[in-house]
């Protein structure tokens, strides 16, 4: 099949043909349709991690089923689905339930596994499901992995109507599907950015206010932050928390090395808690919600022999929601 190709990490990417893996008896195979970037696409030609060599990458995936193992029911060639990006074995999923992304077993795909930005991917049916009714291809790309992380985290911090919550760096598919989630909620959201054109279009989606993120301090008292910018945004984070508030942190795109003042996390009662992915049943929750019409943020949508154009402007940060690939 043609694909993307890291044939090295650190490296590049290269486009290129590599035989497509044997399908196991459990595994489905798919025509991809669409795919969808995440930042996991630069980190794995940054050694971090460095993923099995040599790689397809691509975390996001749309498409209409190929071929089926033999044991596989309940889906058949021809029908279209999307993959759920967050992989565990059964066992996990048995004895962990919602929990299952902290088993030692759980695997990103896309990271830990070929992914999608390719002719084909091959994924365990139980990671694959029928793409949500009324939705497009490129908006059943965009939605795995950015808004089931959004949904666990608004889920680990015990979102309710009513509440505040500040969603840190408008502009990633994690922070615009967080605004998304949480005004579907019933909550207030607040959006920061240092973006101008960012700030405004989060006020069009929903927010109700606005923050510049470089600004000294942040005027807004919240019961959750929704954190996936890490050192850069971090001290100004945890301030906007208001007493007994839940910072939820599912990522450090600015840097990983940031610091607590301890008095004040213990007089404040403050929660700091991390989140990565989600469930199957949080995957199962996630899809019921794109059927039934919860907004999903596409920033661009361009063809698959443009993923290098994708990936800088991913990594410059000048996307707002999800860049698409089509195929």
């Amino acid at each position: 099949m043609d694909a993307w190709i890291l044939d090295e990490s650190p490296g590049s990417y290269r486009w290129g043909s590599i035989d497509l893996p044997e399908l196991n008896r459990d595994d489905v195979q798919i025509r991809v349709v669409a795919s969808a970037l995440n930042h996991m696409d630069l980190w794995v030609t940054r050694g971090m991690p460095r993923p099995p060599l040599p790689h397809v990458p691509g975390c996001d995936v749309t498409g209409v089923v190929d071929a089926v193992g033999p044991d596989v029911d309940g889906i058949a060639v021809g029908d279209e689905v999307v993959v759920n990006p967050g992989v565990s074995p059964v066992a996990d999923i048995v004895a962990l339930g919602n929990d299952s992304p902290m088993g030692a077993g759980f695997k990103i795909y896309g990271e830990h596994t070929w992914g999608g930005h390719a002719t084909f991917a091959i994924a365990p049916a139980r990671n694959v499901v029928t793409r949500p009714a009324g939705r497009t291809w490129e908006d059943c790309a965009a939605y795995p992995l950015a808004t089931l992380t959004a949904y666990r985290m608004l889920r680990r911090a015990r979102v309710a109507a009513g509440q505040t919550v500040v969603v840190v760096g408008i502009g990633s598919g994690v922070s615009s599907a967080a605004l998304a989630i949480a005004r579907h909620l019933g909550a207030e959201v607040v959006a920061t950015s240092r973006s101008e054109a960012k700030r405004e279009a989060a006020l069009a989606m929903g927010a109700t206010a606005v923050i510049d993120s470089s600004a000294e301090r942040w005027n807004v008292q919240a019961d959750i932050v929704i954190e996936s910018v890490g050192q850069a945004t971090w001290e100004n984070s945890v301030r906007a928390l208001k007493p007994g508030g839940r910072l939820v942190v599912c990522g450090g795109t600015s840097g990983a090395d940031v610091s607590i003042n301890l008095p004040r996390l213990f007089f404040k009662q403050y929660e700091i808690i991390g989140s990565t992915m989600g469930s199957y049943q949080e995957f199962a929750d996630v899809t019921k919600l794109m059927a039934d019409g919860l907004p999903v943020h596409v920033d661009q949508i361009l063809p698959l022999a443009d993923y290098p154009a994708a990936l800088a402007r991913l990594e410059a940060g000048d996307q707002l929601g999800k860049i698409v690939l089509q195929h």
